[in-house]
């Protein structure tokens, strides 16, 4: 259901008093955590002392003063920035997986971080804080500029964003490959830190919560109306562009300056709203009172929780953390969610039809069969560049076939598993990813290489497997009441990609000497593919591809919403949860060969859309072809380009496939 005042969720109780009641025990059990913490280091009658005037000679007083108090303002103040950023980019973005992070302003201070660190360490003279900013600044122009064109509609402003994300992150991993030992600080503050020296950073960062807040509640009515759509807000006198600016602006100022002072702490933005949504809050004004509220408790207590490890094994960043106490409660409230939903679908920003679907998608058939062969045949070596005949390609057949099938298989698996969850959820954030089920199999996949001295292949396909299935079995069984609905499967989803997302930046922190494999496995890499492997890939892949035609009808009829679907005869239940486990199975195969990748399953299906394959069966046929195009291409091209060293295949298909896309909906 939805209301004037945005996403509407029926609950049974009132509006106010569930929040409350999370509210108030977030904060009291933060708060009795902190009682416990200041009592172990200081005796109460020393308190006030402590807190106001402490002794230079007392080194316990001292540390109260400036190390624990300002950290506990600083985890208070981040919490409630991002919940109420997170408020801001929801309502304006029309979206329940929107957060400030989503506008690129993490991955652009985190790329600026460690391109200053490689190559330009002057610019720390300045401080670490204005280089972060800098860089998150440049990323949310990109981003504005990309979608000024279609007056920064919520739906391209989500795939500018999107798409900036991805090329920063990109960008940034290909260089933590390459020089991970210089850049291991930057893991560290990309996992969120809130270790304090000194009141800084809480004088920083109260006048900019208190600044953004006064201006967002000056702005409420125009919040209000940017939960209708356009043509509604339009006709009730807003103008849009220039009330979605001043939003946003002020939302992602708020957000980078916690990015500066903390890290990337990004699930607190996303589930600070969503649980209080989930818990009554109906209205948007109820919202950005509570969500602040809720983003500063569960910020807190995940502080708290962190600060009872024994020092010498406190290795967990806070920011990483706070998923895996966010994601449990998002888990728990899910089921209050009723018939409904909690976004409004909205038109893509896409050409018009083309004309000849069937020439263009020839075309591209033509364009894969080309790279194909020049992934085989075009080379470069000890020699220099080469092409091979036919003698040649059959030579190196034994080494390059593998990985050549494995990358065109996961291409075209992951395209199509964006396509049916983009089609069948209406939501364009929708990426085979979002359902955990990358995550568990990454998941399954550390915990083989922490359990085991040297984990074989076998053993790690075989423990991702495990892990991808057992996500897939829950995120099933939750939405199975609710006869799979697309918005309880995406915040179950998220929720779970989240704490599994918690645990892989916790290893990658620890310094740990196997993060490294885990890091090239996470960037999607063909290296360790067995031609065994790559056969038993390509059946599996040929036959989930073969099913996909068969659910083109439902494609285009289950975006009309559930009344027209039942309409014309579909069991709506019954039809998401085939195209769920079809997509699941997609998922998992190329998971478990290639890593998780991000950018094709995502951005594929929309290339076909600014394509202008609006068709179900064209949109996915060419969303397949691209994604298999696209990945062959980033293979041959990370195994040539810099030879003898190799670029995993994600995320130099992010950096091929970015920049034309962006070109695309620039053009559109």
């Amino acid at each position: 259901m939805h209301g004037v005042n945005g996403p509407v969720v029926r609950v049974s109780e009132g509006s106010w008093r569930l929040p409350a009641l999370i509210v108030i025990g977030l904060l009291a059990a933060a708060a009795a955590l902190a009682f416990r913490d200041l009592s172990l280091r200081l005796p109460y009658d020393q308190w006030r002392a402590g807190f106001f005037d402490p002794d230079v000679t007392d080194t316990r007083q001292m540390l109260l003063h400036y190390t624990v108090l300002p950290r506990i303002m600083v985890a208070i103040l981040c919490g409630a920035g991002l919940g109420l950023a997170g408020t801001v980019c929801q309502q304006v973005l029309r979206n329940p997986l929107a957060e400030p992070t989503t506008l690129g302003v993490s991955a652009g201070a985190s790329l600026a971080l460690s391109a200053a660190t490689l190559w330009a360490p002057w610019l720390f003279v300045f401080g670490k804080e204005w280089v972060a900013l800098a860089g998150a600044a440049l990323a949310i122009l990109f981003v504005f500029g990309l979608a000024w064109n279609r007056a920064l509609s919520p739906v391209s402003l989500v795939l500018a964003g999107l798409i900036v994300t991805l090329y920063c992150g990109a960008i940034a991993s290909s260089l933590g490959i390459f020089h991970r030992d210089y850049l291991i600080g930057i893991y560290i503050w990309g996992a969120g830190f809130l270790t304090q020296q000194g009141w800084e950073n809480v004088l920083y960062l109260a006048p900019r919560l208190a600044g953004a807040a006064v201006l967002i509640a000056l702005m409420i009515r125009p919040l209000t109306l940017l939960g209708l759509d356009d043509e509604t807000a339009r006709n009730l006198g807003l103008g849009l562009t220039g009330a979605r600016l001043a939003a946003l602006v002020v939302a992602v100022a708020l957000s980078a300056a916690v990015v500066t002072v903390s890290g990337v702490i990004g699930f607190v933005g996303l589930a600070a709203p969503a649980l209080v949504t989930l818990a009554g809050a109906r209205k948007f004004r109820d919202r950005l009172i509570w969500a602040p509220l809720c983003g500063a408790g569960l910020l807190w207590l995940t502080d708290g929780l962190v600060l009872l490890i024994p020092t010498g094994y406190r290795e967990i960043p806070t920011g990483a953390a706070t998923a895996l106490l966010g994601a449990p409660m998002l888990l728990i409230l899910l089921p209050r969610l009723r018939t409904g939903t909690l976004w409004r679908p909205e038109p893509p920003p896409v050409a018009p039809r083309v004309a000849r679907g069937g020439l263009l998608l020839t075309l591209s058939l033509a364009a894969l069969a080309l790279v194909l062969w020049g992934a085989l045949a075009f080379s470069n070596g000890p020699d220099g560049w080469h092409w091979a005949g036919l003698a040649g390609i059959e030579e190196m057949w034994p080494w390059r076939w593998p990985r050549t099938a494995a990358a065109l298989a996961a291409g075209a698996l992951l395209a199509a598993a964006g396509t049916l969850l983009q089609r069948m959820m209406g939501n364009p954030m929708a990426a085979p990813e979002v359902l955990g089920v990358s995550s568990g199999a990454a998941m399954g996949v550390i915990i083989a290489m922490f359990a085991t001295a040297a984990p074989s292949r076998g053993v790690q396909i075989v423990a991702g497997g495990l892990g991808a299935f057992a996500v897939l079995f829950g995120i099933l069984l939750l939405g199975r009441r609710s006869a799979f609905a697309p918005e309880r499967l995406l915040l179950a989803g998220v929720a779970t990609s989240a704490a599994f997302g918690a645990i892989v930046a916790v290893a990658m922190a620890t310094g740990d000497p196997r993060v490294g494999l885990l890091l090239t496995w996470l960037a999607g890499s063909t290296y360790q593919v067995t031609g065994s492997e790559a056969a038993w890939f390509l059946g599996v892949g040929s036959v989930l591809l073969a099913l996909t035609p068969m659910l083109s009808r439902w494609l285009d009829i289950l975006p009309l919403g559930d009344p027209t679907a039942r309409a014309v005869g579909l069991n709506v239940g019954r039809c998401r949860l085939i195209i769920m486990s079809v997509t699941a199975l997609m998922t998992a195969a190329a998971t478990l060969i290639v890593g998780p990748l991000s950018f094709v399953g995502l951005m594929a299906p929309h290339m076909a859309r600014l394509m202008g394959l609006q068709r179900a069966l064209h949109h996915l046929v060419g969303a397949v072809i691209l994604g298999a195009l696209l990945m062959t291409f980033a293979d041959w091209a990370g195994r040539v380009t810099i030879f003898p060293y190799q670029v995993p295949s994600g995320l130099l298909a992010t950096i091929i496939g970015g920049p034309y896309l962006m070109w695309l909906l620039r053009r559109r």
